[in-house]
């Protein structure tokens, strides 16, 4: 019965916001709650600090790789390195209620050849900023508690909470020219979340799985922009190889909608995009765990010419209080 209280505290957990966006949209996608890292068994704070390092360099069409310009665009894109950090903030209520803000300080620099046709001339244009992007704060409710015969402790609960346009959309380079909407730390607009997951802790067998979705939807737009819907899918298996060692392998979907607005390029976004992560965390502490992963992109599609993704890397700190 004490690992069954344990375990209806800790469950909730899965659905902090931690998990930004895809890799493909200068984010790593993959989840770091507690399925990630073991169950936290009381209540109270938790806070998880990560840095994650993104390379897009790779010109696509649909899902073709191609040479950068070999589809003729305004602008031929080059390259974007993402070097990201995102600190959360979670605190558990009790066994069914849940909160967690989470804000990324966005460190991009990107390069793009812009096109003068008339003249039939290329010039290079960069940017290469550090910012906070935009904020979130997710609520979580426990809906039901499950016990199978195995002995193994399932969850279902939902999450909901807003986006909030906390990063700048007016980021410029050295000559005075504005970056892309994609390219700025924030969108300017405030998204709806809402989304719903299970979780399962299977106890004998130092096993723990999950499976979350999650839905983000535009509530306004901003300057003639307003960024597609998203739709992103996460499942997860943990292993305690140790008492102090877990490993970890999780799958990630992100489905983009096209962005739309006089300020949006819109034949040039959204798209759909497969990972898989795996990774391992290891226990400094009772209450301090060290966690890494790598995210490996399976399939990447996109609308127009877009960016792809290399392989990703992640590493954090989580720790209770």
């Amino acid at each position: 019965m004490k690992l069954f209280r344990a375990a209806v505290a800790a469950l909730p957990l899965v659905v902090s916001a931690q998990a930004f966006a895809s890799c493909g949209s200068a984010f790593c996608l993959t989840n770091t709650n507690w399925d990630s890292h073991g169950a936290w068994s009381q209540p109270g704070f938790r806070v998880d600090v990560r840095y994650e390092s993104v390379t897009q360099d790779q010109p696509m069409s649909g899902s073709k790789k191609i040479a950068v310009g070999a589809i003729p665009e305004d602008h031929d894109e080059v390259r974007t390195t993402n070097r990201n950090w995102h600190a959360a903030l979670d605190y558990t209520f009790n066994a069914d209620w849940g909160v967690s803000v989470a804000l990324p300080m966005v460190r991009r620099d990107h390069l793009h050849l812009e096109n003068d046709f008339a003249a039939g001339t290329q010039a290079p244009e960069s940017w290469k900023f550090s910012k906070p992007g935009d904020a979130r704060a997710i609520a979580r409710y426990r809906i039901a508690t499950l016990e199978g015969a195995d002995h193994g402790i399932g969850t279902v609960g939902m999450n909901f909470g807003l986006k909030l346009p906390t990063g700048s959309t007016n980021v410029r380079n050295e000559d005075g020219e504005r970056a892309e909407r994609t390219l700025q730390p924030g969108t300017g607009t405030t998204d709806a979340l809402i989304g719903a997951y299970y979780a399962q802790l299977l106890p004998m067998k130092d096993l723990s799985w999950f499976a979350q979705a999650l839905v983000q939807v535009p509530l306004n737009q901003n300057e003639g922009y307003k960024p597609g819907a998203r739709f992103s899918f996460d499942a997860g298996l943990r292993y305690g190889l140790t008492s102090r060692l877990d490993l970890m392998l999780q799958f990630n979907t992100l489905f983009r909608g096209r962005d739309s607005g006089a300020n949006a390029e819109r034949d040039n976004s959204g798209g759909r995009s497969w990972f898989l992560s795996p990774g391992a965390s290891v226990a400094l502490t009772d209450d301090v765990r060290l966690y890494g992963f790598v995210q490996v992109p399976l399939y990447q599609y996109v609308n127009g010419v877009q960016l792809g993704t290399r392989p990703a890397a992640m590493l954090g700190l989580s720790a209770k209080f």
